[in-house]
């Protein structure tokens, strides 16, 4: 094994000193979240660990053996102790006497609820049976990349007796399900002296007596994998060679910002989809390769990667040496089209009289030459990992074909995973959609407390935000606050001059690259001045027109540009103020702008409505709290112009509205989630005022 290969097996970071302070629980947890931290191990979701503990039983009081177990839906590298189900060792062995049999095989799960140890709420995985009979304290099932590629090889039996000999034993391909438990039973017992075995187009299982030597077998497994395909490997051109070239990274960045909001659109008719880019080696390696299209057709193997990226990939038909997007983009919807047709095609070869109904026969991953890869999901964190399961797929695809021929999941059993009705069970158990789910808004002057406020409403309902500011520490800040509060994948923010028309541009690209495209847009960058008109500069009037006039302008006009190119509709509402239509002393540069910004709302509410583009206009009044433009020279000028101080200024706003009460950026935000939220859908062309009451700005 040359030192190269050797820098990338797995290292050992299990710290003794550490886990001697855990209990034996603890020590499972520690355990597994180690091994979900590195994706060659195991896949996000994918495989499950186990220990089985003593603990006195409740109500008698007696020592009993309990199994901890990976519940349903967790993530073993980020899972907490509540994410493991706890059952009765010994009412689990007692399940073998109501087996009816593999026919029968699914109704096994139903009495597993009978079998929780104190009450715990965690459901338990159909994989339980799996770790429950093997006769062993602790157990791991994994997907690493290296042993799906020998489970996935035409020979893989042969090449795991070549690989491990006795040590690591064989199971052909088998659902995972109560049988499969069986299987593993009976073969951890003919075969005492194995610490593992390798289940055919599936993972690994390894077990042992200590959470410590657990962890260790399964690395050491996983390790000797990746050695002989290493070798093996090692001077084996991958995938036929390639006869595509990469695009440079910018080309790349280009041709898939073009591409997203298409296919975005072709495939969110029914359902509104965010995007996932990936241009990395790994991808770029198999969509330049000779043999890309043959390994794509075939799927994948692994039952946790086939479920994450559907029977097989889209592959754009796009040549990279022409660098020529408009042939792609004008037979795109004949091509996602087949693709349809095919999926349903094979729904109607594979189904059953019980199958649950065709889902969306759209695909999941999409494959482009010399560009790379993209996954479209429900919401973000699906589509990144939807995108992660299709790379590891890759890593199998080329280890597997440079020692043998790979094979991915027969086509019925492919279906027999995917239209599983305990798969269908969990489906509908899942909540429904929350009421932004698959919209992404960009909000300019993101950063401050309007923005802000409105971008935490939008994410509270499942939209994906871009914040887009000119301040940048003030950006930082707001962006760093929701990201605690929503996660990373839901969030992006871009450095952006409402007035720069190339910025604008940039930041359009930049939204529809990171999500796929844009259906919301809340343009909301502010600037507020005070002087009498004979005080007014040409420079100051041109500064509010710039930025409340023509940044809305440029902001609108990109965004109903890639409206147009998803034709999934869109909204936009425009932050204007009281002052469009109340005028107030000293402040004509102001208003005037704010004014061409509620006419703007109303020309571009007539140009959109053709296309279900609607714009709205929220009128705020007085919002100080949170607000960028009353932490300048703006509170004290119109404290001035009333003869106030600035610390009564907000008493004054409060007393003068006929509700007395004070407006706050979050009253603003809920107006415009209103607007932008299908509630508003049979509006466009409309102004909310949301000032406490302003008789001078009432609409008529």
């Amino acid at each position: 094994m040359s030192s190269s290969h050797a820098s990338h097996l797995l290292g050992n970071l299990w710290d003794s000193a550490h886990a001697s302070k855990l209990d034996e629980p603890g020590r499972l947890l520690y355990r597994s979240n180690l091994l979900g931290s590195d994706k060659r191990i195991t896949n996000f979701g994918g495989g499950n660990t186990s220990a089985k503990v003593m603990h006195d039983d409740p109500l008698t009081g007696q020592p009993t053996q309990v199994l901890w177990v990976k519940g349903s839906g967790g993530d073993v590298g980020t899972m907490k102790l509540d994410g493991f189900a706890t059952l009765y060792q010994d009412k689990l062995d007692a399940l073998k006497k109501l087996y009816r049999g593999e026919e029968f095989e699914d109704e096994m799960v139903g009495y597993l609820p009978h079998c929780t140890f104190n009450l715990n709420p965690r459901a338990s995985s159909i994989d339980t049976p799996l770790h429950a009979y093997v006769p062993k304290l602790h157990v791991d099932h994994m997907h690493p990349d290296a042993v799906i590629a020998i489970a996935a090889a035409a020979d893989g039996e042969a090449l795991t007796q070549q690989i491990y000999g006795d040590d690591i034993g064989w199971l052909p391909w088998k659902r995972p399900g109560y049988e499969l438990g069986l299987w593993l039973s009976q073969f951890a017992a003919d075969n005492p002296k194995a610490r593992g075995v390798v289940l055919g187009s599936h993972g690994l299982f390894t077990w042992a007596d200590t959470a410590e030597e657990c962890y260790a077998v399964t690395l050491e497994i996983i390790n000797k994998a990746i050695s002989w395909l290493g070798e093996r490997n090692g001077d084996t051109t991958a995938f036929g060679g390639s006869v595509h070239k990469a695009l440079p990274a910018a080309k790349r960045k280009q041709i898939a910002q073009q591409l997203m909001p298409e296919i975005r659109g072709l495939i969110g008719k029914d359902e509104y989809k965010i995007g996932h880019f990936d241009d990395s080696d790994a991808v770029l390696e198999f969509v330049c390769a000779q043999q890309m299209p043959e390994l794509a057709s075939l799927g994948t193997s692994c039952p946790d990667h086939f479920l994450r990226t559907k029977i097989r990939p889209m592959i754009v038909d796009f040549d990279p040496a022409s660098i020529d997007i408009s042939n792609t983009l004008s037979t795109l919807p004949d091509a996602v089209d087949v693709y349809r047709k095919s999926y349903a095609a094979y729904y109607d070869r594979c189904r059953h009289d019980n199958s649950p109904p065709m889902r969306d026969p759209n695909a999941v991953v999409y494959l482009v030459p010399g560009v790379g890869m993209i996954t479209f999901a429900k919401d973000k964190a699906t589509a990144r990992i939807s995108g992660e399961f299709y790379t590891n797929a890759i890593n199998v695809m080329r280890e597997s074909s440079g020692v043998s021929t790979y094979c991915g999941l027969p086509e019925q059993e492919a279906f027999d995973i995917e239209y599983w009705l305990l798969e269908e069970a969990k489906l509908q158990r899942m909540p429904a959609p929350k009421s932004m789910a698959g919209r992404i808004a960009v909000i300019t002057g993101g950063a401050g407390g309007i923005g802000s406020a409105t971008a935490n409403r939008l994410l509270s309902e499942g939209a994906c935000v871009v914040l887009a500011d000119i301040d940048e520490k003030l950006l930082y800040g707001t962006v760093e606050q929701l990201t605690l509060q929503y996660g990373k994948d839901v969030i992006r923010h871009v450095l952006m001059d409402v007035t720069d028309e190339s910025a604008v541009a940039d930041a359009f690209a930049f939204s529809t690259r990171e999500f796929g495209g844009v259906d919301i847009l809340v343009s909301n960058a502010g600037i507020a001045t005070s002087a009498p008109v004979e005080d007014t500069t040409l420079e100051l009037w041109n500064k509010n027109m710039d930025i409340l006039s023509t940044g809305y302008f440029l902001v609108s006009r990109e965004a109903f540009r890639l409206f147009r190119r998803q034709s999934l509709g869109g909204a936009v509402v425009f932050i204007a103020s009281k002052n469009a239509l109340a005028a107030s002393p000293g402040a004509s540069a102001y208003c005037t702008a704010k004014a061409a910004e509620v006419h703007l709302a109303r020309c571009l509410a007539l140009e959109g409505a053709e296309a279900g583009i609607r714009v709205n206009v929220v009128n705020p009044d007085a919002v100080l709290k949170g607000s960028k433009i009353w932490s300048g020279d703006w509170l004290q000028q119109r404290a001035d112009a009333y003869g106030k101080n600035a610390q009564e200024l907000q008493e004054h706003y409060t007393a003068r509205s006929l509700l007395k009460r004070e407006v706050l950026p979050e009253d603003i935000a809920e107006a415009t989630y209103f607007l932008a939220s299908d509630r508003a859908s049979k509006s466009t062309g409309n102004i909310i005022n949301v000032d406490a009451g302003n008789v001078q700005s009432f609409t008529r």
